[in-house]
């Protein structure tokens, strides 16, 4: 199963103000004071520690339960003999398509040749990110058939939907990365929506994207479309190998199965020395074991044997270990989320990445709620908060995610990519510069007196804190003149103005020609089906 498809004011003033004002002024002076304190960012690197919540012996329990899974119980590779002859001659017991692999095998293969972090290259290289050690990079959500908003409620998405998405990613300071397929335009063919899918990213932004997995021929044509864009860049003169500019996301077929279509887009991308993340997409209680032990064991088992397969395809090919686990109501069988027991299988499998020496994936902004109300925002955050203290790297589904993953909630995007900029505030942890300290504001001010006037507080008053977009802070009567609306109401008219804002970055034209005339050319061998 594919993841996608699951279910204060100016201190001069001294004072707080209590009268009305205008709507339009204080919008005005809203939206500016958020532009100046907004973090623009290409990646975040954490400096708070990260939370563990297992022991040393408890991680090597949870490394030989899936050393053994991988020995004795094994892994199957379907539809694809060219990766069991990899995997054969790589020295793994292979009868039919099951796998089973000697002992420790899997992690001295990702070890030896697997990098602990790299660099994704942006067309624009002022977005380039880092993926691995203590970096976070923050992506949309990806892979819904259905969008949601405030005014036309639950559709299927088109690629008008697709194209808006990829410029409200493109507009988010809090996030770092295009995403994939963000949503999914079913008003375009099957065989031919990956064209229209890729190019926008390319077109419609500068930061880096994600590429096709449905089929191998399109995962060829994500590669051929980006050495397209890149051009003379593409190729890295120091290593003589092409340069990482697309990550891509397969999904193991939980349980501890890999089909042909994933193994295929692995292959492709791992030959390109394109980034793959290798994601086990987990139920637990349906795809795993209901225990947060045995959940983790599978995941690294499963995500273990992917990781190798692309370092026997391809060694030193960027690799991500990905976790997408969940739970589901034992009563109706859904899908949950922001629930404590994925929560803990995040942190395990974030400490078993680290002991590996891989980026990790995991975490978002998810929940099940259909809607964008308070329980959409308290599973999200129940989600993404461990997310961050975990160590994340490469987080999918930061923004926009609703009903499990079948709708992508515009309103939900705006509220989730504000939650995103409050964690760069979190990651960036305490500031115990001289500035930080501020015992010349202390000084100053002394006992009985308030802090709003004194130098420290008018220097830095602009960037002290967080200052949410859409949140809504002011007196009952302020709100209430500015028309009483609650926080959707709010993300509503955020995400039609910052879509009348948006300015396309700019675009060498005849590069931009020769991508258009590649998709066309591969457009027109098509027969015309929506197969």
């Amino acid at each position: 199963m594919n993841e996608a498809l699951t279910q204060v004011e100016n201190p001069a003033e001294q004072a707080p103000r209590t009268g009305r004002r205008a709507g339009g002024g204080r919008e005005a002076k809203r939206a500016a004071r958020t532009a100046r304190s907004g973090q623009s960012v290409p990646y975040i690197t954490r400096k708070i520690p990260y939370f563990e919540v297992l022991d040393e012996e408890g991680l090597q329990i949870i490394e030989r339960n899936a050393d053994t899974i991988l020995e004795e119980v094994g892994i199957d590779f379907r539809d694809d003999a060219e990766a069991l002859d990899i995997l054969r001659a790589a020295g793994a017991d292979v009868k039919g398509e099951r796998v089973r692999f000697p002992r420790g095998l899997c992690r001295q293969l990702v070890q030896a040749t697997a990098p602990r972090e790299f660099t994704q290259h942006a067309r624009n290289p002022a977005h380039n990110v880092v993926i691995g050690g203590k970096n976070t990079v923050f992506a949309p959500a990806y892979g819904s058939p259905f969008v949601r908003d405030l005014d036309k409620g639950r559709r299927y998405a088109t690629i008008e939907d697709f194209q808006n998405f990829v410029k409200l990613a493109y507009t988010a300071q809090s996030l770092h990365h295009s995403g994939g397929t963000i949503c999914e335009p079913v008003d375009l063919p099957v065989n031919k929506r990956h064209f229209d899918m890729v190019y926008a990213h390319m077109k419609y932004s500068d930061k880096p994207f994600m590429g096709s997995v449905t089929h191998p021929d399109r995962a060829k044509d994500t590669v051929e479309m980006t050495k397209l864009l890149f051009g003379d860049n593409y190729m890295d003169p120091l290593t003589g190998r092409p340069k990482t500019c697309v990550i891509n996301l397969i999904n193991a077929n939980s349980p501890m199965t890999f089909d042909e279509t994933m193994l295929g887009a692995a292959k492709v991308y791992a030959r390109a020395n394109q980034a793959t993340i290798i994601t086990p997409f987990i139920l637990a209680g349906a795809m795993s074991p209901v225990t947060v032990a045995g959940t983790a064991a599978q995941t690294l088992a499963e995500a273990l044997a992917g990781m190798a397969f692309v370092q026997l395809v391809n060694p030193g090919a960027p690799v991500v270990m990905g976790s997408f686990a969940s739970s589901i109501s034992m009563q109706s069988g859904a899908p949950t989320f922001g629930t404590p027991e994925p929560a803990l299988v995040l942190y395990v499998m974030a400490a078993l990445a680290r002991r590996l020496g891989v980026p990790f994936r995991s975490g978002g902004g998810l929940c099940g709620s259909k809607i964008s109300d308070a329980q959409a925002a308290s599973e999200s955050a129940n989600t993404m908060l461990p997310t961050c203290l975990g160590g994340v790297n490469f987080v999918l589904h930061t923004a926009g995610w609703l009903e499990g993953g079948l709708s992508m909630g515009y309103e939900k995007f705006i509220m989730d990519v504000d939650q995103a900029g409050m964690m760069h505030t979190l990651l960036a942890g305490v500031d115990m510069s001289e500035n930080g300290q501020a015992m010349d504001a202390i000084r100053e001010v002394g006992p009985g007196k308030h802090f709003l006037g004194c130098a420290h507080t008018q220097a830095n008053f602009e960037s002290a804190f967080y200052r949410s977009p859409i949140t809504d802070n002011n007196s009952y009567e302020q709100w209430e003149a500015e028309g009483a609306r609650d926080l959707t109401s709010r993300a509503n008219a955020m995400w039609k103005k910052q879509l009348s804002e948006y300015e396309a970055p700019a675009m060498d034209v005849a590069t931009d020609e020769a991508i258009l005339d590649y998709v066309s050319r591969r457009k027109s061998s098509f027969p015309d089906s929506n197969v």
